[in-house]
């Protein structure tokens, strides 16, 4: 099965990282959003089941993206790749409904390993 995916960091750089560590197949369609707002407007536009969000962004963070998610009842798997690290926000994502909180810099091998631990790897 490929996904709708959704990648959002305001760097370039993350959004690239993140798209090369990506398993082969696993991508259908992948869409880009550089902050939060955003992403909330391609989730709201379109069907996307995995976003990987970053935290730290302009205009609207990832924990408000989250808030939103939760509010709007949007149905996606979130997956946070950020460099807060911080144990309390870690906490507060996955309060706030991520699946998983994997800190930069992003390994490939963590990628997989948390797609295949929700199952999200066929």
């Amino acid at each position: 099965m490929q996904y709708q995916v959704l990648i959002c960091d305001d760097s370039k750089l993350g959004r690239r990282t993140v798209n090369r560590c990506l398993p082969d197949g696993f991508a259908g369609e992948i869409h880009m959003a550089s902050n939060g707002q955003e992403a909330l407007d391609v989730l709201r536009a379109h069907a996307i089941d995995v976003l990987f969000l970053d935290l730290t962004m302009p205009v609207m963070d990832g924990v408000e993206v989250l808030e939103y998610i939760l509010k709007e009842k949007i149905p996606v798997s979130v997956i946070v790749v950020s460099g807060d690290v911080q144990p309390q926000m870690q906490q507060r994502v996955i309060e706030l409904g991520a699946l998983e909180f994997i800190p930069k810099p992003l390994q490939a091998q963590q990628l997989v390993d948390t797609l295949q631990r929700w199952e999200l790897l066929k």
